[in-house]
C-alpha cells in the first residue's frame, strides 16, 4: 500500500487526502496549525481512516512515505519539504495530482490579475459545446475533485496561481493562457524573476499539438513565445494582429487560419472596463481553439456580468453607488478598478500589506480619488506614501481594523456623483480569512446602511 503525506489542511489538501484514501492509499494529512485553528470538521476524514497530524511538523512525518502532495498555501522551502527532497521523496502539487486524474483536456489560465473572471467566463463558453465542463483550481473548487467529476469527452477550465506551480513538474494543459505578469507574491517567491518563472511553468510541458495564449500588450508575456514549444497565439486590446484575438472597428474579433470571426462590440460586452475586454478576448480565443463556435461565444459575451468581488455593484444609497472589489489584492488589480471610473471615487483601501511599490497606484489615486479611507496593517505605509505624492492630508481618513467604520466614514462624506469603491490593493489576512470573507462583510455592512 502506497503511503502518501498530504501537507496543508485547506480545501485542496483535504480533497486530495479524501480521494487518495478512497483509492486505497495509506494517507497522512498534516498541517502546522492546531486542529482548533482550522475552520473545518475533520470527522469524515478521520472516519475514512486518514491519519490526521496537526502542529509542529518534524522529519518523523517522512518515515515510510512514498510521495508527498503539497497544498498551494505551503511554500516548498519549508524545512520538512527540504528534508523530503534530500531523502528523494517525490513532491508534487495538488494540481499535478489532479492532472493525473483528469480524463478530459484542460484549459488553464494564469496571470497576476483577471484569472477568476477569465476562467468563469471560459467555463460558460465551453458549456456551449461540451455537456460536461468542470471549473476549478485556484477559483475555489479543488481541481482534484473537479477532475474526477468530468468524464472523457468534457473539458476542464482551470485557474492556476503561482503558488500551485511551485511543486508542479508534469502538468500539461492542452490550451494555456498567461494574462499578464506584474509584481505580486514577492514575499513568497523572492523576486519578479522567480515569480514569472512559476507562471511560465504552465506551458513548460506543452508540445506542438498544444496552444499557448499570451497578452501581446504585456511586455513580459509577449516575450514568452521564445520559450514555448507549442503553438502560440496572442490577444491584444491595443493593436490588430496577424492571428489571434483583438479589437477591430470597436469589435472583439478572432482571426485564425486566415478567417476573421466577429464576436461582439465593446459596448455589447456584458463586463465593462478595459481589463475585462482583455479577459474576454483571452477566454474567447481559448474557447474557440477548444471548438466552440464564434456565434455561441458572442451570445455568452453579451450576457456574462462578471464575478463576485470584482468591481461588483452592491447598491445605490442617496444617489451614491457602492462597489465591492475585494478581489483587488494587489496594486495592479486596484489600478484596473480605478480606471473603470472616470473619477469622483471614495476609495477604501489597505489590509495585509504586500510591500509592493505604490507609485503607479497612488498616481491614479491622485487623479481619480476624492477621499482615501485606509484600513488594516497597510494603513500607515499607504498614508505616508500618499502624503509623499501630495494627496491632501485632510482627504485621508483612517478606520483602523474596522470595515464597519470604513463604510460609515464613506457614507458620511460621499455625495453624488461620487461612488464608494472597496479596492484594497492588499491581501485580507490581517482582518479576514480571505478576500471573499472581506467582500461579503463589506456587502453586508453596505446593505445594512
Amino acid at each position: 500500500m502506497e503511503k502518501i503525506l498530504v501537507i496543508g489542511a485547506a480545501r485542496s489538501g483535504i480533497a486530495a487526502a479524501k480521494i487518495l484514501k478512497n483509492f486505497g492509499a495509506d494517507v497522512v494529512l498534516s498541517d502546522s496549525k492546531q486542529e482548533q485553528e482550522i475552520n473545518f470538521d475533520f470527522s469524515e476524514l478521520s472516519g475514512l481512516g486518514v491519519n490526521l497530524r496537526f502542529g509542529k511538523q518534524t522529519e518523523e512525518l517522512l518515515n515510510g512515505v512514498d510521495k508527498i502532495i503539497v497544498s498551494p498555501a505551503v511554500p516548498i522551502k519549508i524545512p520538512l519539504l527540504k528534508a523530503a527532497a534530500q531523502k528523494n521523496i517525490p513532491i508534487i502539487s495538488e494540481v499535478e495530482f489532479a492532472y493525473s486524474l483528469a480524463k478530459s483536456p484542460i484549459c488553464a489560465v494564469t496571470g497576476t490579475n483577471g484569472k477568476t473572471t477569465t476562467v468563469t467566463l471560459l467555463g460558460l463558453l465551453l458549456k456551449e459545446k461540451f455537456s460536461k465542463v468542470g471549473v476549478g483550481g485556484n477559483i475555489g473548487f479543488p481541481l482534484s475533485e473537479v477532475a474526477l467529476e468530468v468524464d472523457a469527452g468534457g473539458y476542464l477550465a482551470v485557474e492556476i496561481s503561482s503558488y500551485q506551480m511551485e511543486a508542479t513538474k508534469n502538468f500539461k494543459p492542452h490550451i494555456s493562457a498567461i494574462l499578464n505578469v506584474t509584481p505580486d507574491h514577492l514575499k513568497r517567491h523572492g523576486s519578479m524573476e522567480v515569480y514569472q518563472l512559476m507562471k511560465e511553468k504552465i506551458f513548460a510541458q506543452q508540445t506542438a499539438e498544444d496552444f499557448l495564449i499570451l497578452n501581446y500588450d504585456d511586455e513580459r508575456t509577449r516575450d514568452m513565445i521564445n520559450r514555448a514549444a507549442c503553438k502560440v497565439l496572442y490577444f491584444s486590446r491595443q493593436r490588430e494582429l496577424a492571428e489571434g484575438a483583438f479589437i477591430k472597428n470597436n469589435s472583439l474579433v478572432i482571426k485564425f487560419n486566415g478567417s476573421i470571426h466577429k464576436l461582439c462590440t465593446i459596448d455589447e460586452l456584458g463586463i465593462k472596463g478595459g481589463h475585462n475586454v482583455e479577459n474576454a478576448l483571452a477566454a474567447s480565443l481559448m474557447a474557440f481553439l477548444a471548438g466552440v463556435e464564434a456565434e455561441k461565444i458572442a451570445g455568452v459575451l453579451k450576457t456574462f456580468q462578471g464575478v463576485e468581488h470584482r468591481i461588483e455593484f452592491v447598491r445605490e444609497l442617496d444617489g451614491v453607488k457602492y462597489y465591492n472589489d475585494s478581489k483587488a489584492t494587489n496594486t495592479d488589480s486596484a489600478i484596473k478598478a480605478l480606471e473603470t471610473f472616470t473619477g469622483n471615487i471614495v476609495l477604501i483601501a489597505g489590509g495585509d500589506d504586500k510591500g509592493t511599490d505604490l507609485t503607479d497606484f497612488l498616481s491614479l489615486v491622485n487623479e481619480r480619488v476624492d477621499y482615501l479611507i485606509l484600513v488594516g496593517d497597510a494603513a500607515a505605509r499607504f498614508k505616508t506614501c500618499a502624503l509623499d505624492k501630495n494627496f491632501p492630508a485632510e482627504k485621508i481618513l483612517e478606520a483602523g481594523y474596522s470595515m464597519e467604520r470604513a463604510v460609515e466614514l464613506a457614507k458620511e462624506i460621499s455625495r453624488p456623483p461620487q461612488v464608494v469603491l472597496l479596492s484594497p490593493a492588499c491581501a485580507s489576512f490581517d482582518m479576514y480569512s480571505d478576500f471573499e470573507e472581506r467582500g461579503r462583510d463589506f456587502k453586508r455592512i453596505v446593505r445594512e446602511l
